[in-house]
């Protein structure tokens, strides 16, 4: 894992997919601290995206971890293939299982990272009796199923109260849990992300919409860095 404390995501979802394996290693050579793998199925979200395959395929150009973030359901049948196909990081909907604590666990057995992911109107006590199995939580800034939507403010307030819980959850001697957000983050917002809470920041457009001259990303990301720590500072 990177030793970076504020780190970027982007999201695969807004990438050139005819030359996938090329953006990926782009991505990795600008600095990039995880690449973000949205999974949509067209039921639980209105939107069809990528499998297991895709994440296989992608895995030998990699050498940074592949953040999943699963918007199906049922969950359960996806979690074995996606940490066989090389998912470092597996996150998924609390609304989506059938048990919440089983799927978190299914996750660890396998070897990845487990993390929640709440709707902009899910109530983050989900996460109130399982904060020993979370590596990461995830809020959602917009609502899920398309990229290049708005960031959606009243997120702020739950990244505060989210972090509020992350900390009283170390404070009496727990692991630490990352707190991430996907939706909208772009340059001229991540710094008010950051200082709500977010340490990981998931970018889709606001990366690739904006590529360096030469093609390469590093000058856009190292930007979206440089504010989100300036915000947290």
């Amino acid at each position: 894992m990177t030793a970076h404390l504020h780190r970027i995501a982007p999201s695969l979802l807004s990438a050139d997919f005819s030359r996938l394996g090329e953006e990926v290693r782009a991505l990795e050579a600008a600095g990039a601290d995880l690449l973000h793998f949205d999974v949509m199925d067209n039921h639980y979200v209105p939107n069809l995206t990528i499998g297991p395959m895709v994440c296989e395929a992608i895995r030998p150009h990699a050498r940074i971890p592949i953040d999943v973030h699963l918007m199906v359901e049922p969950v359960d049948a996806l979690v074995p293939l996606f940490a066989k196909a090389g998912a470092n990081i597996i996150t998924f909907h609390p609304e989506a299982c059938k048990h919440l604590d089983r799927t978190l666990a299914l996750i660890r057995d396998h070897g990845c990272q487990a993390g929640l992911v709440f709707n902009p109107a899910t109530p983050l006590e989900w996460m109130a009796h399982v904060m020993d199995r979370l590596d990461v939580v995830l809020l959602m800034s917009v609502n899920p199923g398309f990229g290049g939507q708005s960031f959606i403010e009243a997120t702020l307030s739950k990244l505060r109260a989210a972090r509020h819980h992350i900390d009283a959850h170390v404070g009496k001697g727990g692991k630490p849990i990352r707190l991430e957000v996907d939706g909208g983050v772009k340059a001229d917002n991540i710094a008010r992300i950051s200082r709500a809470g977010a340490d990981t920041f998931v970018a889709g457009s606001a990366v690739f919409s904006a590529p360096d001259p030469d093609g390469g990303y590093r000058g856009v990301i190292s930007r979206l860095r440089e504010h989100a720590v300036g915000g947290a500072a």
